[in-house]
This record gives structure tokens, sequence and C-alpha cells, in this order.
């Protein structure tokens, strides 16, 4: 069975319908992909078919891991586990190996159709096997973060979000700006956004629950429908222009979400209190020195952000 690795990228990525990727090809080939959507959120995804073998001469080891930032293997919550888990501690061995700061992800996928407890026991069940795994090839002090995954709702969109901030060197700055942000505007939370993939670059300090993520998400999704995002374009995709567009969507308990474009591709929305709004002033002020700081922060000999360098 297919674990769903072309599936993820095409909806995460390429905004394709969760159920067109139903007619999909089987992967027989290694895939590059190029995402750029923007100057801050830059990088290659490759695709490797299910069948190779990792560990091989054939994938060229020390050019594949040696400029990996990331690795994501996907398995099928619904299919047996053991050759999976195996294959993972042989690829994690070799990659560690010549590459040690690499990130190893493990996406769960496939588990729409669980309960909450048999996500659980399922995500205990596979990190038990492969810390087993692990141990006996002596690699129990490679960290492995699992991550429950679905295309059927924004589970994958969250988890691509962890993957990615992993990469991003000036992240504990972005999130202290954005703590910042929330405590001097009372926001109740902030998320830096890409538009295109809905991938969170950055969050505040505050835990994030996958309700306010959705709500967030969602926002996005029905600004761009309304063309007010890129409605105003004097801004750039260099943010060199001094006003961003911004939307308020107010909602029936009291809470209002705020969007404020950053530049074409990355947005901030907040939630907070519909009260809050009655200071909009305030906000639009503490966002549009947000924005300032955010373009300062990466304005770098090079603004990429990048997982696996082009060759």
């Amino acid at each position: 069975r297919r674990a769903g690795k072309s599936s993820i990228q095409k909806v995460v990525f390429h905004k394709t319908s969760p159920h067109e990727t139903l007619f999909l090809e089987p992967t027989n080939k290694l895939v590059m992909n190029d995402i750029a959507n923007s100057s801050f959120f830059q990088f290659e995804v490759w695709d490797f078919p299910g069948h190779i073998d990792t560990t091989s001469a054939a994938v060229k080891p020390e050019l594949t891991y040696g400029g990996c930032g990331a690795l994501v293997w996907v398995i099928d919550a619904q299919d047996d586990h053991a050759e999976a888990l195996a294959r993972l501690q042989a690829t994690i061995g070799t990659a560690h190996r010549i590459n040690p700061n690499i990130v190893f992800e493990v996406f769960v996928h496939k588990v729409d159709s669980f309960s909450e407890d048999q996500r659980i026991e399922c995500m205990r069940e596979l990190q038990n096997h492969l810390n087993e795994e692990m141990a006996a090839a002596r690699l129990q002090h490679v960290k492995v973060n699992f991550h429950p995954t679905s295309i059927y709702d924004h589970s994958v969109f969250e988890a691509f979000s962890k993957v990615v901030q992993q990469l991003i060197p000036q992240l504990p700055t972005l999130e202290n700006l954005l703590d910042i942000l929330v405590t001097s505007s009372r926001i109740e939370k902030a998320f830096l956004f890409d538009v295109v993939s809905k991938i969170y670059l950055a969050t505040d300090s505050s835990l994030v629950d996958m309700q306010s993520y959705e709500l967030c998400a969602d926002m996005i999704d029905v600004v761009i429908d309304v063309s007010c995002i890129y409605g105003l374009g004097e801004g750039g995709e260099d943010g060199s222009g001094s006003t961003a567009s911004n939307c308020v969507i107010t909602l029936n308990n009291g809470t209002a979400l705020f969007l404020r474009e950053m530049n074409r591709s990355l947005a901030l929305v907040c939630i907070l209190k519909e009260s809050v709004m009655q200071q909009q002033g305030l906000l639009e002020y503490n966002c549009a020195s947000f924005r300032k700081s955010l373009f300062e922060l990466f304005r770098l000999p090079t603004e990429a952000i990048t997982a696996i360098p082009k060759q």
C-alpha cells in the first residue's frame, strides 16, 4: 500500500484537493520539487520512491544527506509497521553518520479514520518499536519526532510547520518578536503564515491548539477568496512598501481574527478579543513595527531558508 508521500506534497505545497490525490500514480523515481513561495521560504523537497533502499550507493548518501536539513519518513498507520521501521532505523543510521545535524521526523499518516485513543495507541506502539530498533543499533541518542497526520484535516499542515520551523535559524528571535507583539497588543495567539502552503513559520510562545490553528488557516482561505490580501500590491515581494492590506473577521463568541499582510506571500494572523479591536490603531501600529523588524531580521546576504541546497 502507498504511504502517501506524494499526496502530502501535492496537498500542502501545490493546493491539490485531497480527493484528487486518489488518482496520483505511484512514485517510481526520485522527484525534486522547488518550494520558493517567497524570499523567506525557499527549499527543495526530494520525494524518494517507497521501494528504494535509502542506504544504498544508488541514492548517493553523501550527496543526499550531506546537505539535508530534515528527513521526513511517512508511515501508513493502517499498514504493517515492522518493515518500515527497520528501514527507517537503517536510514537514520546512515544519514546521522553523514550529517549529525539532520532533523528526523516521522509522519504517522492516514490516521483520519482512527479514534483519538487509537491514534495515541498507534503512536505509542511505533515509538516504542523504533526506540528498540535504535537502541539495538546504538542510536538511542538520536532524536526522532512523531506526528499523526492526514490530508483530510489540518494535521499535515501543522506537522510540516513544525518541520520547517526547525530549519529557520532566526526562529528564536522571530518567536520573541511575536511574544512582544502579543503582550503589547493584548493578542491571544499570533501566527506568521506562508500564505500559499498555510504552513506557519513561527508563533508566539503560548501553546498551540489545533482549533486556533484551523481558525487562522481557514481565515487565509477566506481572505484569498475575496481577493483582499493581494489587493494593494504596494509592498512588493521584498516588503519595501510602507503599507499592507489587513482584514478583520468577527466571530459570534466575542473573538475576532485579524490578518495583516507582511508581503505578497507572508501574513500575520492573530486571535484576539473583539473588545481589543476598539484600539485597532494601536494594533495596526504594533503590527507595522513587527513587519519592519521581520524584514530587518531576514535582510541577510542570503535570505533563502534552505533545507537541501541546490547542486
